[in-house]
């Protein structure tokens, strides 16, 4: 084993024992620079998730800001006299990559209170349970993660080119849920509760499952794509056999380039194993470019949508007979493996500190497992840097009130990926807005805490009998990250 590993293993140990035994870790300066020295000394405004990781190469510079202009680049139907931008749909959710995750943070619900509103940076995903033997052998040998609605594939796309009809809408509303902590103070949560309509290609299937997704923040990910798949296994439980009542389990995928199984990393369930195939994903699904990975010209289009699948691509010889050439996508994938993690604020104020012991006196940091030293062998400026991403990036059941009923590979209907927890202070100034969880129901941190379940409801129940300076402190901690 090596000796970065023993290290890891080493703090991991001692991070566990120090809180079982009901005390906080001491202290580390490194929390300071919650990317090792790839953090970025930035102003904590709404561009601070824009700016390259303090280790990105000078030779490297150029293709980051190349690969800037084409997470910006606005998408535009074929046949175009703008060859290198054609392409988009026929059906899609967004015609950029920044028009979901706003400043390269999260996205955000739709504003119920108009009458037309649009779900840009939200959508639901869509599946349905295996059928016949021939589904359940795709889910079985681990190549498929869902089975796609027959008609309406794999996501709502409720976006359309001219002449092409959007699939449909989703609407929204919430149901108010009034809550009352222990020292008397109270808030309101919200429910929400999800419908289909404008329907253009006939009923859904009537087991359709669904599940919304708002886009995550795009900071820090080639840092965890840096962990070793060694490093997120050791902290598999999901027997729960040391009896914490946390039973963390990895994903495990379909890596389409690998032609084989892999730990999956990204997406709100894990569900994907690179940023590689987390991106072009997104191409083919969320605005119809076509990648070598995705190489179909229509897109998310299914079978049952013909007059979509005729619609004319933008497949080019010159763009390696796709969309977004491989060059465009080696690109983007350079900009989001180095989009650059702020440096942390007001670790020294008092509530801070005090938040800190809150954090791991809960418990929150079994699931928010706060640092790795990532791989050796990881890309240049990303390699042998301790982080503090606060995620174990395994599956946890989050309980009935947070589940979506809607397995993806390993993960069931309650289970959800730990969401990383560094730059969650800088949610509003870079996305103009604070919701936050899965869906964004939550509208503030203290929301998205009391809708933990399942694994997190004792540590959820705690936060609820502190009083409100201790609650205060706590998410002062969470806003410095």
């Amino acid at each position: 084993m090596s000796q970065q590993r023993l290290n890891t293993l080493g703090f991991s140990l001692l991070l566990a024992a120090s809180t079982a035994a009901g005390n906080t870790p001491v202290y580390q300066t490194s929390e300071l620079q919650p990317a090792g020295e790839a953090t970025a000394q930035v102003a904590r405004n709404e561009k601070a998730f824009s700016h390259p990781s303090a280790l990105l190469a000078d030779s490297e510079q150029m293709m980051f800001t190349l690969g800037r202009s084409l997470f910006k680049k606005i998408w535009v139907s074929a046949p175009a006299s703008t060859k290198a931008s054609d392409g988009l749909g026929p059906l899609f959710n967004s015609r950029s990559c920044l028009r979901c995750h706003t400043n390269n943070g999260r996205g955000h619900t739709p504003d119920t209170s108009q009458d037309n509103y649009n779900a840009v940076s939200m959508l639901l995903r869509l599946s349905i349970p295996a059928q016949n033997d021939q589904d359940r052998h795709a889910l079985d040998s681990g190549q498929s993660g869902v089975i796609p609605e027959p008609t309406y594939g794999t996501q709502l796309q409720d976006f359309s080119i001219q002449g092409i009809p959007a699939e449909g809408r989703f609407t929204l509303s919430y149901d108010e849920i009034p809550f009352h902590f222990a020292d008397g103070e109270t808030l309101t949560l919200r429910q929400p509760n999800y419908s289909i309509t404008d329907l253009k290609y006939g009923p859904l299937h009537p087991d359709t499952q669904l599940s919304p997704r708002i886009a995550p923040q795009m900071i820090g990910l080639g840092l965890l794509e840096a962990i070793s798949d060694e490093d997120i296994l050791a902290w598999e439980d999901p027997n729960d056999q040391n009896g914490d009542g946390i039973s963390g389990k990895a994903n495990r995928v379909w890596d389409i380039d690998a032609q084989a199984t892999a730990i999956g990393r990204f997406g709100w369930k894990a569900g994907h194993p690179t940023i590689k195939q987390q991106n072009n994903s997104a191409f083919h699904e969320d605005i119809g470019i076509s990648t070598s990975m995705y190489p179909q010209g229509y897109g998310g289009c299914t079978e049952q949508q013909t007059l979509c699948r005729q619609a004319p691509d933008g497949n080019s010889p010159h763009l390696d007979n796709v969309e977004a050439s491989d060059a465009v996508v080696s690109a983007l994938q350079l900009y989001i493996q180095h989009l650059a993690v702020p440096a942390r604020s007001s670790t020294q104020a008092p509530e801070v500190a005090e938040g800190r012991e809150q954090f791991y006196a809960l418990g929150c940091n079994a699931c928010h497992r706060p640092s790795y030293i990532t791989a050796a062998d990881a890309p240049a400026g990303l390699a042998n840097q301790k982080i503090w991403p606060y995620t174990d990036l395994l599956l946890h059941d989050m309980g009935e009130g947070l589940a979506d009923h809607r397995a993806e590979f390993n993960a069931n209907g309650n289970e959800w990926r730990t969401p990383p927890l560094w730059g969650i202070g800088l949610t509003q100034a870079t996305s103009g807005q604070t919701h936050f969880l899965h869906d964004g129901r939550a509208r503030s941190l203290t929301e998205a805490i009391l809708w933990h379940g399942g694994e997190a409801q004792i540590a959820r129940n705690r936060f609820t009998q502190l009083d409100k300076p201790q609650r205060d402190a706590l998410i002062s901690f969470l806003e410095s990250l």
